[in-house]
């Protein structure tokens, strides 16, 4: 497999439904289940299915994803030869064509000249799965298809299959064909291509909105999707970290949440998803909410149905409630004080 197949992810997609998520990070570098980003899930489903070759198109506020990937060591990916490799788009100014631009792909097409691997998986970074792509590839050959689209519940999920040669074809030949991305590609019905489109059968999720992040961060309290996402034999790969295992008080109380390595809770914790190094205290209640990295939340408060984003201060006897469909967001690094304003 490593020999035959390239590994190429689209993280270049805007979502405005999630600004407040985006305004410091891209979308494929948003926090998830308290440890991982968005992209630790296909870029793992790729090493964990014998990829060694993977190259990462990101476009807007990418210093926070090359940050958590690096030299691609946590995924086995700083090799010699193959690896893992960025190619930032040149043309911030222009307009985002949708996944697997290939103008920004021509930019660098140096790259897939030299790539030895015969074939190439082009995916979105933003969907959350666990996917073994050897059958994929055999389903590929067997079906004769010249491009295969993979769908869960018949939509797409913004991963393609093809052949290098025709990928190189397609970019070379963008202006004649006006064919801008893969996308455009499979959904022309006079595409002169054996088109052909994979039902994936597993959990998958593609985030696209603060309500979807929201609803998949608390399915993930539920065992039988968790089951479906983290196996054994298929790990799904982040940024490793050196610090101490949660600190919980006498007076702490967790229900049914996640919690990662180097938090302090003194409070209450339910239905929630709580990130590393969090600290929680005494009194207060941290209800049916997602905390990510380094927030402090104060004693007394009462959050419910709240996103909290990285390095958020919420002063003590401060409440905060939302929704199921609309969560309360407070962005990045912000100070909550006083009596909040419900959602």
């Amino acid at each position: 497999m490593n020999k035959r197949l390239l590994g190429v992810i689209d993280a270049t997609t805007y979502e405005e439904n999630l600004k407040d998520l985006t305004l410091h990070r891209s979308l494929a570098a948003i926090p998830f289940a308290g440890r991982y980003r968005l992209i630790d899930f296909v870029l793992s489903n790729m090493v964990n299915s014998g990829i060694q070759s993977v190259a990462i198109f990101p476009k807007y506020e990418y210093r926070s994803l090359m940050d958590h990937l690096g030299s691609g060591k946590n995924w086995d990916l700083n090799r010699k030869r193959d690896g893992l490799f960025f190619f930032p788009s040149p043309r911030l100014d222009k307009p985002v064509f949708g996944i697997d631009s290939f103008e920004h792909f021509a930019a660098n097409i140096d790259f897939l000249n030299r790539s030895t691997q015969e074939y190439c998986l082009i995916s979105s970074a933003n969907t959350i799965f666990n996917m073994d792509f050897y059958p994929l590839l055999d389903w590929h050959l067997d079906e004769g298809c010249d491009i295969t689209e993979v769908r869960h519940d018949g939509k797409s999920l913004d991963i393609y299959l093809v052949k290098t040669t025709l990928l190189l074809e397609l970019i070379h030949t963008r202006t004649e064909t006006g064919y801008l991305n893969m996308k455009d590609v499979v959904t022309d019905i006079n595409s002169p291509y054996r088109l052909c489109y994979y039902p994936y059968k597993g959990y998958a999720l593609t985030v696209d909105s603060v309500s979807n992040y929201y609803s998949a961060s608390m399915e993930l309290l539920k065992p039988e999707i968790w089951d479906q996402l983290f196996l054994r034999d298929r790990p799904i790969l982040t940024k490793v970290k050196d610090e101490p295992p949660t600190r919980y008080t006498k007076s702490a109380v967790v229900h049914n949440s996640m919690i990662a390595n180097g938090a302090s809770i003194e409070g209450t914790v339910e239905n929630s998803i709580i990130a590393r190094g969090v600290k929680i205290a005494k009194g207060a209640i941290v209800r049916n909410s997602i905390i990510m990295q380094k927030t402090q939340i104060g004693s007394n408060c009462v959050l419910d149905h709240v996103i909290l984003d990285k390095d958020v201060k919420v002063e003590s006897g401060v409440k905060l409630v939302g929704t199921n469909e609309n969560p309360q967001i407070l962005r990045k690094g912000s100070l909550a004080k006083g009596e909040c304003v419900n959602s």
